[in-house]
C-alpha cells in the first residue's frame, strides 16, 4: 500500500511541514531541562493548540511531541516505564487536530536520537537501540500515526536502528540527518553519501533530507548535495533550523532567523529539490506562515547558486560539486 505522504505528492509539488516543537512549548511555560513528552499527559491542551496553530498557519505535516521520547533519554527523566503513555498520548493528540482540519494533515511520529553513542565507539548496543526504537514506533502506531519521522540522526548505526525500529512496527519512514559547518555529520558522513547509506538503500525511506544544523544557508548546501546523489524521483525533505541562537537582552537563547529568513529558505529549498519543507529549533508560528505565503505565491525555479544562497541568508561551506548539482535540478526540474 502507497503511504499517505507518497499519495499526497502525487499530486502536489510539495508539502509543508510544521515548527520547532521545543522552542514552542518553552514559549509555552516549559522550564528547562524538563521533558515536554510530559505534556501529552499532563497539559495536553497546549499541544492540542501548538498543533492546530500549525495547521492553521499551513502546515500539512505535524510532528508529535516525542522527539526524546525513547526509554534512554527518558531516563534522564526517570520516565523510563512511561514510553508507551506518552509516545502514544503524544500521537493521539497530533491525530486528532489533523483529524479536524478538514483536508489532509499527515502525523509524523518524531523520533529523535538516543542520546548515546553506540559501539564499537560507545557502550550502547546497536540491539539496545533497535529494542528502544521498536518500543517507541509501536506506541506511535498505537497512538494513530501516519509515518515514522527519524529526525537528527549523525551515524550509520543508529540511523540503521530507528530505521529498523519503525519497520518492526509496520511504519513507513522519513529520516533526516544533522550536517554541521564542515558540511559533515558528528560522525564525519557528508549529504551526498548520506542517502547511500545501507540502512536507507535496504529499507526504502519514503524521504529523506537534513534537519536541524548550523542555519539556512549550510541547510541548503546539504539539500544540494542530497539532490545531486538522490535517485531521480526521490523524495528530499528540508528542515532548517531558524537562523542561529544568540542571547537576548534577558539572557535567553533565541533564534535570529526572522519569517523573511525563512519565507526565502523555503523557496529556495524547493528550488534546490525539496519536496518536504519545514522548520526546526527557532521556527514559530509566524515562521511556518511566511513560509507558506512564500510557496505559494511563487513557482519553483532553477536550483540556487551559492551567490544567490549567500546573499539570502548568509555564508555557507559548499561541499558538493555546484555545476553538476544545478545542471542535474535543472534537467529534473
Amino acid at each position: 500500500m502507497t503511504d499517505k505522504i507518497t499519495e499526497l505528492l502525487a499530486t502536489r509539488e510539495y508539502l509543508l511541514a510544521d515548527g520547532a516543537m521545543g522552542t514552542n512549548l518553552f514559549q509555552l511555560g516549559l522550564a528547562n531541562g524538563a521533558s515536554g513528552e510530559r505534556w501529552n499527559v499532563e497539559d495536553p491542551d497546549k499541544l492540542r493548540g501548538l498543533h492546530r496553530s500549525m495547521v492553521e498557519a499551513g502546515a500539512d505535516i505535524l510532528l508529535t511531541n516525542t522527539f526524546g521520547a525513547n526509554k534512554f533519554r527518558f531516563q534522564l527523566h526517570g520516565l523510563e516505564d512511561r514510553v508507551h503513555e506518552l509516545n502514544e498520548a503524544g500521537a493521539a493528540i497530533a491525530r486528532e487536530i489533523a483529524d479536524q482540519a478538514g483536508h489532509d494533515v499527515v502525523v509524523a511520529g518524531s523520533m529523535g536520537p538516543t542520546g548515546d553513542v553506540l559501539e564499537p565507539l560507545g557502550e550502547r548496543t546497536v540491539t539496545e537501540a533497535e529494542d528502544a526504537f521498536t518500543e517507541q514506533a509501536e506506541a506511535l502506531k498505537a497512538g494513530g500515526v501516519d509515518v515514522a519521522w527519524i529526525e537528527t540522526m549523525y551515524a550509520e548505526n543508529e540511523l540503521g536502528a530507528a530505521i529498523t525500529g519503525a519497520t518492526r512496527a509496520g511504519l513507513p519512514f522519513i529520516a533526516t540527518m544533522t550536517f554541521d559547518s564542515g558540511g559533515r555529520t558528528m560522525m564525519g558522513i557528508r549529504p551526498q553519501d548520506a542517502i547511500q547509506l545501507e540502512p536507507c538503500r535496504h529499507h526504502h525511506p519514503v524521504g529523506f533530507g537534513a534537519n536541524c544544523g548550523v542555519g539556512p544557508a549550510q541547510l541548503l548546501d546539504s539539500i544540494l548535495g542530497i539532490a545531486h546523489a538522490a535517485n531521480p524521483g526521490a523524495i528530499i525533505v528540508a528542515k532548517s533550523n531558524c537562523g542561529l541562537p544568540v542571547l537576548n537582552d534577558e539572557m535567553q537563547v533565541v533564534y535570529d532567523g526572522t519569517p523573511e529568513i525563512m519565507s526565502d529558505y523555503a523557496r529556495m529549498a524547493r528550488d534546490a529539490g525539496a519536496r518536504i519543507i519545514g522548520g526546526c529549533c527557532g521556527t514559530t508560528v509566524e515562521h511556518v506562515r511566511a513560509m507558506r505565503e512564500s510557496l505559494e505565491s511563487t513557482t519553483r525555479g532553477s536550483a540556487p547558486t551559492y551567490l544567490e544562497i549567500e546573499e539570502r541568508l548568509g555564508p555557507v561551506k559548499t561541499t558538493v560539486d555546484v555545476e553538476k548539482a544545478v545542471k542535474r535540478a535543472r534537467k529534473e526540474g
